[in-house]
Order: structure tokens, then sequence, then C-alpha cells
């Protein structure tokens, strides 16, 4: 069975680290990007990804403005898009799922609850 690939877009290097280690931990391969631009130019290529954990609060263009974009992309309309934020407020799941995310998780991240998410894939 093939390895399911991941792209982590996440504006701070230590939440990609640590995320890129426990998947790794769980069979995952995974790709980072340290800004939704530059994780779009990538999506817009033909390399193999199965689902996209993006931050929601990074500076220029943020998970809010950078879900619809990803999910215009013909290749990617189906891609499983997780929310991926600090922001736990009543309201804050709702609000992510309104800008295109499929599923939603708050940091610190439940491991257990991720691989829940990840299991659609």
């Amino acid at each position: 069975m093939e390895k399911k690939r991941l792209l982590i877009i996440d504006d701070d290097s230590r939440n990609i680290f640590a995320l890129v280690n426990v998947l790794r931990a769980k069979s995952f391969d995974c790709l980072s990007s340290l800004s939704a631009e530059e994780a779009i130019r990538l999506l817009k290529t033909d390399e193999h990804i199965d689902a996209i954990l993006i931050d929601m609060m990074m500076p220029e263009m943020d998970g809010y403005d950078a879900i619809p974009i990803i999910k215009n992309i013909p290749s990617r309309k189906n891609t499983l898009v997780v929310a991926v934020t600090a922001q736990a407020m009543t309201g804050d799941k709702e609000k992510c799922l309104e800008a295109g995310a499929d599923d939603y998780v708050s940091k610190p991240i439940d491991v257990d609850k991720l691989m829940h998410v990840l299991s659609k894939i």
C-alpha cells in the first residue's frame, strides 16, 4: 500500500516540524510550504497530494483566502483540505468550513482526532 501524501501549509516552521514528525511516524509522506502562495503554485502542478493541512492564520494570504483558490484548481477540487487553527472560539469551525475546508482541527492538535480526519483519504 502506497503512503498517503500530505501538504502542510503553515508559516511557522516549528509547527511544520512537529506535524511532519508525527505524521511520518504514522506512515504519511509529507511536503510542506511556508506560505499559501507557494503552496498554490505547487498545487497547480501535477504533484501527487492526497490531503492538505492548512493553517488558517498566516501573513499575506491566510487560509480563508487560500482555500477557495485551492478548491478552484480543477485537479484539487476533491482533495481533502483540513483547516488547522489555534482559533477555537465558537463559530470558528463553521467559518473554516464556509471558506471551503472539508474538516477542521484545532491547535494544539489532538493526534487521534487528526488521524480520524485523515482516515477519509
